[in-house]
């Protein structure tokens, strides 16, 4: 692995885990992720990793949304009004199809996309429990659903998901549930499915399904990654909820990078809900001070990462037209 002098930032916006009444801070329409993804890149985070919901004030308001039209509205905005690595999400959202997953990349061709490399159970149904009141019906369908439906990613959505990478120009954010998922990424490197240059792996633990959000384990990940792929990778790590700061100060401290945002936690301290996703990037910034370590700025993480540039993301190119 790389390591880097600085770490990049990545701040999830919005995310498909959560849900409206989980917290009142959860930003839904266009305007409020926009403005959510502004306040966190300025307050330090250098990718803004961006999933959509429906803003439609009607029984599915605030559920995943899958159509470009959506994304493209704060996109836009995004882009006009920072630097920012924009990363837009093909993981979707519950019972989305594959096409409806890659509708978002393919239309907007961002600078990077994320890329999951395998099924993993989000067993998320516990929380039904804890929510004091569900405002949606939707939203506790979504939650016991995953009980019985895992998260598909399967060896040809990988592969069709590298040849978009390949032929957009896009870059990868590889999202590792688990150790087997590095296994797998070294599969899709080996059949030459995946576009050349550094590899810029996710740890994602806490989720239940996948690893735990013990910091030991990427202790693991990174020797497994240093075997699998050398030196020629850059390496992040994200907390679930309330293993989120705990994660990070981990990760920075063993060399990586790493993710903050509503998308992985709704907290940002104890019982105490985040009041938006720039106070947790401002957090993460507190630690990598104390630890003696620097933000980088996205034109820094576009040189890490060797992403193509904003300007040629088809979002910016529409805007220029």
């Amino acid at each position: 692995m790389i390591v880097q002098k600085k770490r990049i930032i990545t701040c999830a916006i919005t995310g498909a885990i959560h849900t409206p009444s989980m917290t009142p801070y959860l930003p839904i329409s266009p305007d409020e992720i926009a403005r959510e993804a502004i306040a966190a890149a300025e307050a330090g985070a250098a990718i803004i990793h961006l999933h959509a919901r429906r803003p439609e004030r009607d029984e599915l308001h605030g559920f995943p949304d899958w159509r470009p039209e959506t994304y493209l509205a704060f996109c836009r905005q995004i882009a006009e009004h920072t630097d920012a690595i924009v990363n837009i999400t093909s993981g979707g959202g519950p019972g989305f199809t594959w096409e409806q997953r890659m509708a978002g990349p393919i239309a907007l061709s961002p600078e990077i996309t994320s890329f999951n490399l395998g099924c993993v159970n989000f067993g998320l149904f516990p929380l039904v429990e804890k929510i004091p009141k569900i405002e949606f019906a939707w939203e506790r369908q979504f939650l016991e659903a995953t009980k019985g439906a895992p998260y598909i990613n399967s060896f040809a959505m990988m592969q069709e998901l590298g040849t978009f990478g390949k032929t957009h120009g896009v870059r990868f954010e590889y999202e590792c549930f688990d150790v087997g998922h590095l296994n797998a990424l070294k599969l899709c490197k080996d059949q030459g499915w995946l576009p050349e240059g550094p590899l810029f792996l996710q740890c994602v633990l806490g989720v239940p399904g996948g690893l735990g959000g013990d910091v030991e384990h990427l202790v693991h990940m990174k020797a497994t990654a240093e075997r699998l792929f050398g030196s020629d990778f850059q390496m992040s790590a994200l907390g679930a909820g309330k293993y989120q700061m705990t994660v990070a100060a981990g990760a920075a401290s063993l060399g990586m990078h790493v993710r903050v945002g509503l998308e992985d936690s709704t907290f940002i301290g104890r019982g105490q809900l985040a009041t938006g996703n720039a106070q947790q990037v401002r957090k993460v910034r507190q630690i990598l001070d104390a630890l003696s370590l620097e933000p980088a700025t996205p034109a820094e993480a576009r040189e890490m990462l060797k992403t193509k540039g904003s300007d040629k993301t088809a979002f910016a190119l529409a805007a220029v037209r």
